[in-house]
């Protein structure tokens, strides 16, 4: 992350947990931490392997998972390692004197909001605006850890059956949603019973209202735009019997789609495809239903992804947006007159959400909002249950 790189690209496939642990809490409290090294560097430190041994270092040092003395003695033969032993005296300085000044470089903390809250000031600054009264639980959310959903495939058995497997296999669980199901503590998918098999799939909670909300109905002519990896265009065919086209623009994000739905004994059309450009795809003959779930910053999953809040910009909103309105604009002809478009964003900005669904309604008057039992107005937030999400149905009149 700090030159640049996501998470996702930097970690290789097969990281260890230990190491997914230290780097993701690295990342989430990156603002503290940071806050730790203007305190205690003399000078700026430009080497940004050295830095991120520093970054990872004091994040283990400040969880007190283990001893400081072995924190400081592995991150100094670390650097030996890393090919930068002549940075070991300078590690082994910065970490025991963070330990002798603890009490006060925690103090400090409270003073600077982006240290205290782990967030970028103008993001604090946009969820104070827009949440004036919860702005400090949505930046507390995305600090944590996120729960470990699953989807039930209901072609091949119900949420209280699973639940039964999941009981004889010794892993703790309870009901979330209509068919939804948290475990206590994250596994990986392949010690779940019945993953390979197909009989169930991660998925956010707040993800899961996408099948519900767009009524569906056998037969249906159903088209799920920048689909990948593929949850919910599973979760549609899990619904029901569907004439369903799945889009990516990306070939390798359109496979993962193909492969998901193999593991999930399902079928759809799935098209390398720019939604937005309708006329490269589309054979003229009108949808019954719309998914899109757009590109967006992501704000809302900040503590899956918890490099997103310091690799975006405040100027990268208005370039999502954009992005959005043309795929509205253009996925708006494709739906046929009484049909329904469910708009999409793993997002807690209201340029990404409300204003642009307003804008969106101002400039098509054949464009009517249908109620849902949302909060919010169709805007979840990160709690306990679920990460940011945002909905609005909308039909053609």
């Amino acid at each position: 992350m700090l030159d640049g790189a996501s998470l996702s690209e930097a970690l290789p496939a097969d990281r260890h947990p230990a190491v997914q642990d230290l780097v993701y809490g690295t990342l989430r409290e990156y603002g503290r931490g940071d806050a730790w090294l203007a305190q205690l560097l003399r000078r700026p430190l430009n080497d940004v392997a050295v830095r991120a041994l520093l970054l990872c270092a004091l994040h283990a040092l400040r969880s007190e998972r283990r001893a400081a003395h072995t924190v400081v003695d592995q991150a100094v033969r670390a650097c030996a390692q890393l090919g930068h032993a002549a940075a070991k005296g300078l590690v082994n300085a910065v970490l025991r004197n963070a330990l002798r000044r603890r009490a006060a470089l925690e103090q400090a903390l409270e003073r600077d909001e982006a240290a205290r809250y782990a967030h970028p000031r103008w993001w604090i600054e946009r969820l104070r605006r827009d949440y004036p009264d919860v702005w400090a639980q949505i930046l507390e959310a995305g600090n944590g850890h996120p729960p470990m959903t699953l989807r039930v495939n209901r072609r091949r058995l119900s949420r209280e059956a699973y639940l039964q497997h999941l009981r004889e296999a010794g892993i703790e669980a309870c009901a979330v949603g209509d068919y939804g199901i948290r475990l206590a503590r994250p596994r990986p998918v392949h010690a779940l019973p019945g993953f390979d098999e197909g009989d169930v799939s991660v998925q956010d909670a707040a993800a899961q209202y996408a099948a519900p909300l767009l009524d569906l109905e056998p037969g249906q002519r159903v088209l799920d735009a920048c689909a990948a990896p593929g949850g919910k265009t599973a979760q549609l065919l899990e619904t029901a019997d569907l004439d369903l086209l799945a889009l990516d623009r990306d070939p390798a994000r359109a496979g993962r789609i193909e492969q998901n739905l193999r593991r999930l004994h399902l079928h759809a059309e799935v098209r390398v495809a720019d939604a937005g450009e309708p006329e490269a795809w589309w054979d003229g003959r009108p949808y019954d239903r719309v998914l899109l779930d757009v590109p967006c910053t992501g704000s809302g999953v900040v503590r899956r992804h918890p490099d997103i809040k310091w690799l975006r910009r405040e100027s990268d909103i208005a370039g999502f947006a954009a992005q959005q309105r043309r795929l509205l604009n253009a996925l708006w002809r494709v739906l046929r007159r009484g049909g329904k478009l469910l708009y999409i964003t793993c997002s807690v900005f209201a340029e990404e959400n409300r204003l642009q669904i307003a804008d969106f309604l101002a400039r098509h008057t054949d464009a009517r909002p249908l109620p849902t039992a949302l909060p919010r107005e169709g805007q979840l937030l990160p709690n306990d249950e679920h990460d940011g999400f945002y909905y609005a149905l909308l039909e053609k009149h």
